[in-house]
Order: C-alpha cells, then structure tokens, then sequence
C-alpha cells in the first residue's frame, strides 16, 4: 500500500469529525439502533415523569406526530417501562391530538377521565389485575345555614326552578380547589345578596346514584354561618323567594326539604343549648405533602 502523508491523514480526520459526517452518523444511529436519546441511556423516546407511586406519566406528545409513528414510538415506550419495573402508565393526550387515543386504545389504554380540553388515558403494567384507582366520581354541593341568633331566624330560599318549590338553605357546587366554608359563603351572597361567615360544619348527607350528578355520588354538606349583613337581594333567576325566617316555623313546616327539617331542629337545640353541642370546628393541620394544607372537621374537646 502506498504510504499516506500526514496532511493526507489529518484532512481525513477533519472530514470524520466534521459536523456533516457527524450529522450524517447521528442519523445512522437513529436509523439503526433508535434515537439519539435512548443512545444516550434515557431510556424511552417519550418524555416522562415518574410518580411516587412507581407509575410514569406522559404529558408532552411529539407535535404533528403522524399515527403509525406515535404508534411505534408508544409501543417502544411501554417495552422499556415494563423493563423498568413501572406499574401503570398514564398518557394525556390534548383534545387537538385525540387521534391518538385511538392508537393507544390499540394497545390497551383505556380512558380513565377528560377534564376541559385534555383526556387522560391510562395503561396497568404491574403484576396481577389494575390497581389503579377510578376517578374522582362525587360531585360536592355546600349550602350555607345563615342564623341570625338575637332574632332565632335562619336566611331560606326557594328554588325558582324546582318542581316542588320548597324552603331550603341556600348553597350550590363546590369549585375545585374551594374549601366547604368558602362555598358556603360565596353560594349564600350568589343567592341572597347576605354576606357571612363559616363558623362550624353541622352535617353531610351522602347519596348514590344521583340524577344531577350524572348518575354518579354526590355529597351534600350543611355550614353554619354568621351573618355579616340583613338585606336581602336574591337572586331572580336562581330563587323565587327569600326570607329570614324563624327556626320554630321552619322545623315544623312540611313546605321543606327532610334534611333542611333535621338541622333546623339541630339548631334550634343549638340556639336553647349552646352551638358547641351541635358544631363541628374547622382546623387547619400541616399535611405530609411539603408545602400543604389540610382542613379537619371535628368535635371540639372540653377544655380542662
């Protein structure tokens, strides 16, 4: 062979390293062996967290990914989150992307829930039959008893589009997020023009299969509040009528709700005994997360 000279040698191994021959050997790689990010040990193509309860979770899709790609590219993932050991995988996917529902369905996702514009699809890769919990199924519903002690009045309304128009407190559906005290509030000025404030919780009706929570549970939760003002301004298109009325009157009426009776009965006792037989305080305990909250309600103990 004919010797080569050193400049010879050194613009060969320009050309090797240069950025062509690396563009071109980066794509060789892709080609042959997967992407560039699994030839660096990351594992699989689609970018995931990992929860603490040994589960992944995917929330960025590739965009203007075509089907049969996001199909290889899922498919892969999967293979390595097995290998991994990860238990369930849970894949959002965008109201824009949910084409790609279908192809995950293909391999066995299943819909879990949607919220607004996103769907959220889940995939057990554990041991043994799914572990993953159901979504949340209660609907949350908080009415607000405004007593006006001095006078042994309670602030009531009637439904303006109810069959049997009926006195009941006033209250409605808990925002995420919003603590039962505050739906309270907010429901009973929505409807009323009274404002107010949480002092306890009196009571939690429970009930399954519930019409207006599309056939799923609902929790109805009862508040005790103090009013901050009197006048009235209800609402015209949620409530026919709204009165302080006495608590006597509105424990023997039959023109109300059962539950509605109980707890004007219960605060009638309140009134004559004390709150404090009938009240279940509000506290606010660290919870384990780093950073959060939580609210229990409770009997207060005597004080010693």
């Amino acid at each position: 062979m004919a010797p080569v000279s050193l400049g010879t040698l050194s613009a060969f191994l320009r050309l090797l390293t240069g950025p062509r021959c690396r563009g071109a050997a980066e794509s060789l790689r892709c080609f042959s062996g997967g992407s560039a990010l699994q030839q660096r040990g990351s594992g699989a193509p689609l970018p995931a967290t990992v929860d603490s309860y040994g589960g992944v979770t995917v929330r960025e899709l590739p965009a203007d990914v075509t089907e049969a790609t996001f199909s290889h590219l899922l498919r892969e993932s999967v293979h390595v989150w097995r290998s991994e050991g990860r238990v369930a995988v849970w894949l959002h996917v965008p109201l824009r992307c949910i084409r790609l529902a279908g192809v995950a369905a293909l391999q066995g996702f299943k819909f879990h829930h949607a919220n607004g514009d996103e769907a959220v699809l889940s995939l057990w890769t554990g041991q043994g039959e799914s572990r993953l919990p159901n979504y949340a199924t209660h609907q949350v519903g908080v009415a607000g008893a405004v007593v006006d002690e001095p006078g042994g009045k309670v602030l009531v309304v009637q439904d303006k589009n109810k069959t049997k128009n009926a006195w009941k407190f006033p209250g409605g559906l808990s925002n995420p997020g919003e603590n039962i005290g505050d739906t309270a509030v907010r429901e009973v000025f929505e409807e009323t023009g009274v404002r107010s404030e949480f002092r306890s919780l009196l009571s939690i009706r429970q009930q399954h299969r519930h019409p207006g929570a599309f056939g799923n549970s609902d929790m109805y939760l009862i508040c005790r509040l103090a009013p901050l003002s009197y006048e009235i301004r209800f609402c015209t298109h949620e409530c026919l009528r709204c009165e302080w009325m006495d608590l006597g009157e509105l424990a023997k009426t039959s023109n109300t709700t059962p539950v509605t009776s109980r707890i004007a009965k219960l605060l009638l006792f309140g009134l004559e005994k004390g709150f404090e037989h009938i009240d279940l305080k509000m506290e606010e305990v660290p919870a384990v997360y780093t950073g959060l909250v939580y609210q229990i309600y409770h009997r207060s103990l005597p004080e010693r």
